[in-house]
């Protein structure tokens, strides 16, 4: 059974920067898809980063693009979310999470083809 293990998240202030770590156990690395979504009070889901572990293909949402990278490290088995520059609006409880296999890019942000899922980490930037 695939397990997501989530760390690094806490308060920072704006402009600031956090690291967010996926420590993925028992998962397929280079079959599919590892990325990172959040949520935050009142909205949906939304997509922010992933990263196709087959090939290091990596995909933005354009509210974070410039300002945050995903990166995976294999021999470790992570996954990670570099956040710079952050602002009030990245406040949200953030999720890891992984696919079974690789659809596309289409995809790459689309929460309904992801098959695993952490338990989150908040991330709280004030003004």
């Amino acid at each position: 059974q695939v397990q997501l293990v989530e760390s690094g998240g806490g308060s920072v202030q704006a402009g600031g920067s956090l690291r967010l770590s996926c420590a993925a156990s028992l998962y397929p690395y280079g079959r599919g898809c590892v990325g990172w979504f959040r949520q935050a009070p009142g909205k949906e889901r939304e997509g922010v980063a992933s990263i196709y572990t087959g090939g290091g293909n990596t995909y933005y949402a354009d509210s974070v693009k410039g300002r945050f990278t995903i990166s995976q490290d294999n021999a470790k088995n992570t996954v990670y979310l570099h956040m710079n520059n952050l602002r009030p609006e990245d406040t949200a409880l953030y999720y890891c999470a992984a696919t079974d296999e690789w659809y596309g890019r289409a995809w790459a942000l689309n929460s309904s083809v992801y098959d695993y899922w952490g338990q989150g980490t908040q991330v709280t930037v004030s003004a």
